[in-house]
């Protein structure tokens, strides 16, 4: 018998895993060819999103374009409204006043850890662990309050602005923010405990898509999956913005590179987040929250109301945009994901010229099917691609 089987003839079979799949986010198609269990070659596909971020931002004036970077990363919003307004605050030469800049790390923290809740549930979910995946959902709920409260919204937030940030800090929330806190990590630190020496997560995620270090850097990926094979780059440690050279924290590494040290760098980066947070409290300070330039800041409403000299800065800066000196920038900051940069040109006009964004998960997919997913198997395929922490919006700008 065992020789009539071996002259049968063989091929290896095409699957497909979404769109429409639990496992497979938003609009992503992944065709593997298949070899038994093992995954011979993969095609990954990102969809058909094509929200055409970069193309909108050409047509309308550089304080407009500060609602769609809400939708590039909507698990982390303030993060990209910081990026994009950083950018251009580098092209008109401008220095935000201090407070602003603790408010943008404080935001920025509080939505890397609401970021990272929203991968490693996922991840969880996937592998079966409902119990943790509602847990770290209770806990976006409690950071999604905080930002509901500064901003007035919980996913497109469009709080800050060119100079600045759009409101001060509410009465008290200093007090509100670090037991919202707490409360988030006591259920963070409860899934800590139910998965993280889990045998059968071990099982799942440990040696499963591993990376090398050199492999990452040749795709240009960064951010937790970088740091999950040795390399310790962080764009906050490594070329500081904002008040970050102030802060203590540390640069979790892995090394192995594989999902389960991905695993490992998101939970102790939430916790290095929260270092973040105490000390930004401790260091604010009382003061403006935003320039006074009218060249680029629409005046105080009450100024509008009263005065002529404010109802025309207003009505120039609605009607014709800040004119932003011509010339061309790259700017960039550590998102939840990694390098989020955006290159922006200016002709002196209200409008961008050109926009183009660095989206930190782009890179990531770059490298599905060339390291990842060969040589995995079926059900690795899940784990692999939930650790990417794949976010539509940025992937197809």
């Amino acid at each position: 018998m065992s020789d009539i089987a071996h002259d049968i003839p063989t091929r290896n079979m095409e699957i497909n895993l979404g769109p429409s799949h639990p496992a497979m986010h938003g609009t992503v198609r992944i065709r593997v060819e298949i070899d038994g269990e093992v995954i011979v070659k993969s095609r990954t596909e990102v969809g058909f999103l094509h929200r055409g971020f970069e193309k909108e931002c050409e047509s309308v004036h550089w304080a407009q374009c500060m609602p769609y970077t809400d939708r590039l990363n909507y698990v982390s919003p303030m993060i990209n409204n910081f990026a994009f307004a950083q950018t251009v605050e580098k092209l008109l030469g401008a220095d935000i006043p201090e407070r602003a800049k603790y408010i943008r790390v404080l935001m920025s923290e509080v939505s890397r850890i609401a970021d990272h809740t929203t991968c490693i549930a996922a991840v969880a979910m996937e592998l079966g662990g409902f119990t943790p995946f509602l847990y770290l959902m209770q806990a976006r709920e409690y950071l999604y309050d905080l930002i509901e409260e500064v901003c007035g919204a919980r996913i497109t937030t469009n709080y800050a602005r060119i100079g600045g940030v759009a409101d001060d800090l509410p009465p008290g929330f200093e007090r509100r923010c670090k037991a919202a806190v707490d409360k988030a990590f006591k259920l963070i630190d409860d899934t800590d405990k139910l998965l993280t020496r889990n045998r059968i997560f071990i099982d799942r995620t440990n040696g499963v898509g591993i990376m090398t270090a050199e492999q990452a850097q040749a795709f240009g990926i960064t951010g937790p999956f970088l740091r999950s094979t040795g390399v310790e780059y962080d764009i906050r440690k490594a070329y500081p913005y904002d008040v970050y050279d102030r802060m203590e924290f540390d640069i979790p590494v892995g090394d192995h590179g594989d999902c389960y040290d991905r695993w490992l760098v998101r939970i102790e980066e939430m916790k290095q987040s929260k270092r973040i947070i105490d000390q930004a409290f401790k260091q604010i300070e009382p003061g403006p929250i935003i320039l006074t330039d009218p060249r680029f800041v629409l005046p105080p409403k009450e100024n509008v109301h009263t005065q002529i000299e404010g109802l025309m800065n207003h009505f120039k800066l609605t009607i014709e945009g800040a004119q932003v000196p011509a010339g061309e920038v790259y700017s960039y900051v550590e998102a939840a994901n990694g390098e989020l940069g955006f290159y922006a040109v200016s002709d002196g006009s209200g409008k961008p010229y050109k926009m183009k964004c660095r989206s930190p998960c782009f890179a990531i997919m770059q490298a599905m099917d060339d390291v990842l997913l060969p040589g995995s198997m079926i059900p690795d395929i899940v784990p692999i691609f939930g650790s990417v922490n794949m976010i539509g919006g940025e992937c197809d700008r």
